[in-house]
């Protein structure tokens, strides 16, 4: 089980669900620009990751998340030293319309054509399955980029 306390920075992704659709994001700055993602970011002092997942997913893309269910913790540890632990959320519902800030541009694509190739090297091993249903526990290492190690452990949620 991963602990939360033992990473230097604590973390949320939201992947909010239309249909057959995700809202992904062009990552444009800090960790990871460049990259696609889902919106998220750092939990704040005294914030919960449920609330972290919201006001993120609000001030990347400005829309309002809801319905959000939490669906995985992943660690993750660099070479350099920096460590992370995110907890992954889904919505399954969401008012407004995406719109693009300094953060991210946000896009919605069909989840049988997410662009993993643009993505972290661990979100092809865990994302399928989290769109899935399933609650995933992951840890994974990194040398820059380049993903050096992984493992996860799948639960399904019915």
């Amino acid at each position: 089980m991963l602990q939360a306390e033992t990473y230097q920075e604590q973390a949320v992704l939201c992947f909010v669900r239309e249909g057959s659709r995700v809202l992904l994001i062009e990552k444009r700055r800090g960790l990871g620009a460049g990259k696609v993602n889902a919106p998220g970011g750092k939990v704040e002092p005294g914030e919960t990751y449920l609330q972290a997942a919201i006001r993120e997913t609000r001030e990347e893309v400005c829309v309002e998340a809801g319905d959000l269910h939490l669906r995985g913790a992943l660690g993750f540890r660099f070479a350099d030293g920096y460590s992370l632990y995110v907890q992954v959320f889904v919505a399954q519902s969401h008012t407004g319309t995406p719109a693009e800030t300094p953060e991210a541009h946000p896009f919605w694509c069909e989840t049988s054509e997410i662009p993993y190739g643009r993505m972290w090297a661990d979100d092809i091993v865990w994302l399928p399955q989290v769109l899935d249903g399933y609650e995933v526990e992951g840890d994974f290492t990194f040398d820059g980029d380049r993903m050096t190690g992984g493992t996860v452990q799948l639960r399904w949620q019915p």
